[in-house]
């Protein structure tokens, strides 16, 4: 088996690695801002249950109050409910998005 020898003017791996010897420039600093913002996670963790809960809700609800012990139609209004939360979390999404575009196209108009 052989090996590979360092030459003396190659540096290591440790020494490619190793970047103490210079400062950061401004645009190497570290960005420790939130990648998204609080507010998308809560809506995704509210819409989470949502999804959870709604259908589940809703078939325990109707099972015995509504469809009188039919869970046929109990699973079919709980598939409605799932999509019904679905579509409100589409539509909630695209309007974020018009928002952000919007308001990235008024401080556009500002700047110039």
């Amino acid at each position: 088996m052989t090996s590979r020898r360092i030459v003396s003017n190659e540096k290591t791996l440790l020494e490619k690695d190793d970047n103490n010897d210079r400062t950061p420039t401004a645009s190497e600093k570290s960005n420790i801002t939130p990648a998204v913002p609080a507010a998308v996670i809560m809506k995704l963790l509210g819409f989470t249950a949502a999804m959870v809960g709604g259908p589940i809700g809703m078939y325990f609800l109707t099972l015995n109050t509504v469809f009188r012990g039919n869970s046929t139609w109990a699973g079919a209004t709980a598939a409605f409910t799932a999509n019904l939360v679905l579509i409100a979390y589409v539509i909630v999404a695209m309007k974020e998005d018009q928002s952000d575009q919007l308001a990235a196209g008024e401080s556009a108009k500002k700047n110039r």
